[in-house]
């Protein structure tokens, strides 16, 4: 079908119905996951006290074993010696062994119903981790599809003339947003999705220290637990400020960093200077997004690994160029040395070279960082 039959309107309603079916499928991973997490944890209970059972039989039975040889023995030598005992001895030593040698055979019956009870939870077990692992990646693409139906997709029509450059901007729009996607599903994964579950365990540990230790200590957990709740709301509520602040397409960027840094300030408890140099005009939306993602992602960075007590973001918009300087106090880093799991550079590194610009930093050990962003401001021809 040629892409002149498809307008805007249509496309959207396609995006609708897309977006729907998408969420409909999230929510059904979810509830996967989170039922196969509550019988992995009921099921792991289980096998912890199935073990210690399996032990004690184990040890029962070497116990029994024992006692029951010994008893065969004596009853080997009252029949061979049979006229040497008498009728009530004879007895005895054939009760003993027979006594003996019927709840050996109960045990080791026992202990063969407990090893198999032991390995089919270890396999349920394995069956179920495999499961919450699927399910924890299955969500984490669905939601990396939804965040792309649900927004910058929707501008394509305006930025797209031709079947040609749809190709080529999807393309780019993909690689650029697969790194931010993948790290936001790691983020609601280790960051809420983790908190809640922990406030979940909290709420039982309450109410057994409640029975067992008082009300005090009971009060104790509940204000842990108030605090757990409030980080998670703040990381939620980031996560959502980090998918499209709303600001952004009201105010302009100048106004948005403004909030977000004050935002960033009181959270972090450190000093942010930001200062604004030459005219407070309005960029291109796809500038402002981008140059905002940026020190957002430097300002972050510096946060969760630099240490700093102040940061420095200062902003230039010339004739050409926009020009971002972010500066920290920081511990620093050696920039020469190769770290594992840097997606923070790396999207930043990506998301400039689409801009065609460029990125500068300089750290070292003990010196803070400096990150220098220039991008064009005019697209080249």
């Amino acid at each position: 079908m040629s892409a002149k039959v498809f307008d805007g309107k249509t496309i959207d309603n396609i995006l609708e119905k897309m977006i729907e079916t998408v969420e409909g499928s999230k929510k059904e991973l979810f509830q996967i996951g989170e039922q196969s997490r509550h019988e992995f944890d009921n099921i792991r209970e289980e096998l912890k006290e199935i073990r210690r059972l399996v032990y004690e039989t184990i040890e029962e039975v070497e116990r029994i074993e024992v006692h029951e040889r010994f008893a065969r023995m004596r009853l080997t030598e009252v029949s061979r010696h049979f006229d040497s005992y008498s009728e009530t001895e004879v007895r005895d030593a054939y009760e003993k062994a027979h006594t003996l040698n019927l709840e050996l055979s109960v045990k080791r019956q026992q202990e063969q119903q407990l090893r198999q009870r032991r390995d089919d939870l270890e396999r349920r077990l394995r069956n179920l981790q495999d499961t919450i692992e699927r399910a924890d990646v299955l969500v984490g693409q669905v939601s990396i599809v939804l965040n792309y139906l649900s927004s910058d997709i929707r501008q394509m029509n305006e930025l797209i003339e031709d079947a040609k450059q749809k190709q080529e901007f999807g393309l780019k729009i993909i690689e650029a947003q697969e790194e931010e996607r993948r790290r936001l599903s790691r983020e609601i994964h280790d960051g809420p999705a983790q908190m809640l579950a922990n406030v979940m365990m909290r709420s039982d540990l309450v109410d057994r220290v409640f029975r067992e230790q008082g009300a005090d200590d009971a009060l104790k957990e509940i204000k842990n637990m108030k605090n757990m709740v409030r980080s998670a709301l703040y990381e939620v509520r980031k996560i959502i400020y980090d998918l499209r602040p709303m600001a952004l397409d009201d105010l302009g960027l100048v106004p948005t960093l403004k909030r977000y840094l004050n935002t960033i300030k009181d959270y972090n408890k450190l000093d942010i200077e930001f200062n604004s140099i030459g005219k407070d005009k309005r960029l291109p939306r796809r500038l402002e997004v981008a140059l905002f993602r940026l020190v957002q992602e430097a300002v972050q960075n510096s946060c969760k690994h630099a240490e700093p007590s102040l940061i420095q973001v200062k902003m230039q918009i010339a004739q050409k160029y926009a020009t971002m300087v972010i500066k920290d106090d920081g511990k620093g880093f050696d920039t020469s040395a190769k770290k594992n799991g840097a997606f923070g550079l790396i999207g930043m590194k990506e998301r400039i070279e689409l801009l065609e610009g460029e990125l500068t930093i300089d750290s070292k050990l003990g010196k803070g960082t400096v990150i220098i962003i220039q991008v064009p401001l005019e697209e080249k021809t």
